[in-house]
């Protein structure tokens, strides 16, 4: 087996890296398995980019193409990001890329903004997005986990010395583990196989392993999908 996430989850892939410089990794998940794949996350510029990207356009679609949900990443700042310019962005995936999900990012978790966000979930399921995704990054509080919020909830983002101090909240055990996403960067290669096993034992049905660090450690490819595993 690769030192990919376990079997019986499936990869959320952070894309945060253009076509123009890491053409490999983009080719790299375009020959996953899709059945592996939860969805890939399109990112261009903290968001879809003002203008279209054309090179980062194609690229997106060959993904499409290999059978890869595609969802787009929209900030939106804690909940003080206007609702309108959340939705806007997601209505340029849509138009530009034909995106089926969405991945609305540094999510609140304190119950205050659950209304904001309850719009948000609703604005984008009315824009024809299947998959909505809550990045808190943290574990939020039990009222985001309600039906019909989120599909997924990203309740660890961090490096790989903070997923292993780590601890459970015991309400995460009411919902299914397909409902939970563990984000672990500066995972070292001799540790890959561990952060698997890890984010399976830890109930998150939907993970990623990456070796990157620093202010973008999403520029690097999961574990399990780098050219030379797929080879």
């Amino acid at each position: 087996m690769t030192a990919g996430l376990a079997p019986e989850g499936r990869l959320l892939v952070p894309l945060y890296v253009h076509p123009a410089v890491d053409r490999a990794a983009w080719q790299a998940v375009a020959a996953a398995d899709p059945a592996r794949i939860a969805a890939v996350v399109l990112n261009l510029a903290d968001g879809p980019g003002e203008t279209p990207d054309g090179v980062f356009a194609e690229a997106a679609e060959e993904l499409r193409a290999a059978g890869m949900p595609l969802v787009g990443y929209a900030d939106t700042d804690y909940g003080r990001r206007p609702h309108a310019a959340v939705v806007a962005d997601i209505l340029t995936y849509r138009q530009r890329h034909g995106i089926t999900g969405v991945y609305l990012d540094q999510v609140a978790g304190h119950p205050g903004a659950l209304a904001h966000y309850r719009r948000l979930a609703t604005a984008a399921r009315a824009a024809g997005c299947g998959t909505v995704v809550f990045g808190h990054g943290d574990h939020p509080d039990p009222g985001y986990a309600e039906v019909g919020l989120a599909d997924l909830l990203v309740t660890f983002e961090g490096d790989w010395d903070a997923y292993r101090a780590m601890t459970l909240p015991l309400w995460t055990g009411r919902h299914a583990a397909s409902r939970f996403c563990h984000l672990v960067y500066d995972v070292p290669p001799e540790h890959a196989a561990d952060a698997a096993a890890l984010i399976a034992a830890r109930r998150a049905g939907v993970g990623c392993a990456v070796p990157g660090a620093g202010e973008n450690p999403w520029r690097t490819l999961p574990y399990g999908l780098t050219a030379a595993e797929l080879t």
